[in-house]
């Protein structure tokens, strides 16, 4: 039997990084974090800070405070000890292997996970003395709410990584999502990918601003999305036929925009569009000012989507 996850370690502490903090501390956990980044432990005090009232209305374990989390000038001090290690460095390879390594030398047993958003495990522990416990575990923002983690091994990645990995993010009230084989962009960035690729085009070619492709999602598919995902949204389109009727039925007019999926070119025209109308949608709001307000509208939804789809918590009472 794995031996339970007691004693976290936090190495990266920016805005993943503080939110895996800030997750593991509303889990009742000690953390130890590390980063070299001038200012680190103050801005990710401030951003657990932040969090907080909105963990705290989702709710939080016994035991559950920041004053639980203990900054280290050095890497080997903040992971000595720890039972797992979440590594939330910036998306360079090389970064992450040496970084990776070093975490190895200085922690001998605990579960190494990496949060890179399309890294493939088996190319970032290649300089690993023990990769068979290193696995990605790659969150979503905000990780303090936001209940999905999706869990991917490499080549020489053990099954027991994996099963253990599962079982202590169920624990911290979070919902692992295996992803069967290694793919670059794993499974919902992949997803999230598409449709961004199409957003841009829109504003690119004028045919809708940044608020406009936002509303399309706002108030249309991404409300059908909170609860059913993509497949079984278009079962339901496929009347008492489900799905194989849609397919058969739609399937041969959408072939069309099915296919057209190359991304446009990232022009300073382009950018200027998407940041411009980003910056009118935000309205003088701060970001920290639209997180807060993020935040709130995700611990009642989350509680909704709950009481309509009760199989996906993690524990009782939480997704």
């Amino acid at each position: 039997m794995a031996k339970p996850v007691e004693r976290t370690a936090v190495v990266g502490a920016g805005v993943i990084g503080s939110g895996w903090a800030a997750r593991f501390l509303g889990a009742g956990l000690d953390v130890a974090a590390w980063d070299p980044a001038p200012n680190a432990e103050s801005k990710a005090r401030a951003a657990i800070d932040a969090a907080w009232p909105a963990m705290s209305r989702r709710g939080l374990a016994s035991g559950a405070s920041p004053s639980r989390l203990i900054f280290h000038a050095r890497l080997e001090d903040c992971v000595a000890g720890a039972d797992l290690v979440q590594e939330s460095a910036p998306e360079r390879e090389t970064l992450k292997q040496d970084l990776l390594a070093d975490v190895d030398v200085a922690n001998p047993t605990a579960i190494i996970a990496s949060s890179t958003s399309g890294l493939l495990p088996t190319l970032l522990s290649t300089k690993m003395s023990r990769p068979e416990r290193m696995l990605v575990g790659h969150p979503f923002n905000p990780v303090y709410l936001l209940p999905l983690v999706e869990l991917v091994g490499g080549e020489r990645t053990a099954s027991e990584t994996i099963d253990s990995a599962t079982a202590f993010y169920k624990s911290v009230g979070m919902r692992p999502l295996p992803v069967r084989k290694e793919i670059v962009g794993f499974i919902a960035d992949r997803l999230m990918e598409a449709l961004w690729r199409e957003a841009l085009w829109l504003v690119n070619d004028d045919v809708a601003t940044t608020e406009e492709v936002d509303a399309a999602v706002v108030y249309g598919c991404g409300l059908r999305w909170s609860l059913m995902g993509t497949f079984l949204t278009f079962h339901l389109a496929g009347g008492e036929g489900g799905m194989r009727h849609m397919l058969h039925q739609f399937g041969p007019a959408l072939k069309l925009p099915w296919t057209r999926l190359v991304a446009p070119e990232l022009t300073d025209e382009l950018i200027d569009k998407v940041a411009d109308g980003c910056e009118k949608q935000a309205a003088g709001r701060s970001i920290r000012e639209l997180e807060a307000r993020r935040d709130g509208f995700l611990v009642e939804l989350l509680a909704l989507v709950q009481k309509y789809w009760p199989e996906a918590e993690g524990l009782p009472g939480r997704l």
